[in-house]
């Protein structure tokens, strides 16, 4: 008899936060029958010691796929998704805590209409202010020019949030959304089975933009659900391997492959050429005031080389 409820955890190193990860969902668990499934990309942290007795124990409700290697994020999640026939999958981030109610609320939130395909909690810092996990989706050249030359500035506050979603919205309502956080997610199987898992060209980053996109695509409904909290500490595993610019650098990277896989060549030249403009008035500005010149000076370059090489492509088709 299938699980209602697959938990898919990716770990690498996760340690302490992995452990309490667990924990959280053992102290709030699921109404209905559930299983956690932990797809580790060769730790060499402690998770494995404690993690191995556990799988080996039927009673604890976990399985474990062990990694020869780290095969990233996407792949791992793929593995345990492959692996499962629950008809409802929870994908959390090995830095993550559930709080009471949260899954059963998702839950009932996904089963009020057949529509949606994918639900997303709220998250919070943990120092319980709120951390963005719902977007627009895909980016727009009017949309980064409003963002990035701080026009939205002029516009009422609620507006903004409305339109703009990301930062700008106070995530205090129930609504459809372009985009929702893989941090924590819960998804239908038979969305799966339509659109496919996540695309394992991304290693770390932005799979989630591109299977929400494909989703949506789908005309499947991607909703946020106030009412669920989820703790993230946000990043705890990509600090511990990466320095704050690199991995800056690393989010808009694979952003862009995004873009460059999932959009038009003109949408995408165009969001490159906005995102150029605005990088280039923020470098310009640095140099004049005294900024920090190298983390604009590479984020710039960055963009510019995305540009020049959607243009080149473009020229020889």
């Amino acid at each position: 008899m299938p699980i209602d409820l697959c938990i898919v955890i990716v770990n690498w190193n996760g340690g302490q936060f992995l452990r309490r990860c667990i924990e959280s969902v053992k102290l709030s668990p699921p109404k209905v029958s559930w299983e956690i499934v932990v797809a580790d990309n060769a730790s060499t942290d402690e998770s494995l010691t404690w993690l191995r007795p556990l799988a080996a124990n039927a009673e604890s409700k976990i399985r474990l796929i062990e990694n020869a290697e780290n095969v990233g994020f996407g792949k791992a999640n793929n593995q345990a998704i492959a692996g499962s026939e629950s008809p409802l999958l929870l994908l959390l981030n090995n830095d993550t805590e559930v709080t009471p109610g949260a899954i059963d609320l998702l839950i009932r939130t996904l089963s009020s209409d057949e529509s949606i395909g994918a639900c997303g909690p709220r998250l919070i810092n943990p120092d319980g202010s709120l951390q963005v996990s719902a977007w627009r989706n895909p980016p727009k050249a009017w949309e980064i020019l409003i963002s990035g030359l701080r026009i939205y500035k002029l516009m009422p506050r609620k507006f903004r949030g409305e339109l703009l979603l990301g930062r700008h919205w106070d995530h205090a309502r129930r609504r459809p959304v372009g985009m929702l956080s893989a941090a924590a997610i819960l998804i239908r199987s038979a969305v799966i089975t339509e659109i496919g898992a996540f695309d394992e060209r991304f290693h770390m980053y932005a799979e989630d933009d591109e299977w929400c996109l494909r989703a949506v695509r789908a005309k499947w409904q991607l909703v946020f659900e106030p009412g669920a909290v989820v703790m993230h500490h946000g990043g705890a595993g990509a600090m511990a391997r990466w320095s704050s610019l690199d991995r800056q650098l690393r989010i808009i990277d694979e952003g862009l492959r995004f873009q460059r896989y999932s959009l038009s060549r003109t949408h995408l030249i165009g969001n490159l050429l906005a995102y150029s403009f605005v990088l280039f008035l923020a470098h310009s500005w640095n140099k004049v005031s005294g900024g920090p010149v190298v983390e604009t000076k590479r984020k710039f370059g960055l963009y510019l080389d995305h540009l020049k090489g959607a243009v080149r492509k473009k020229s020889t088709e």
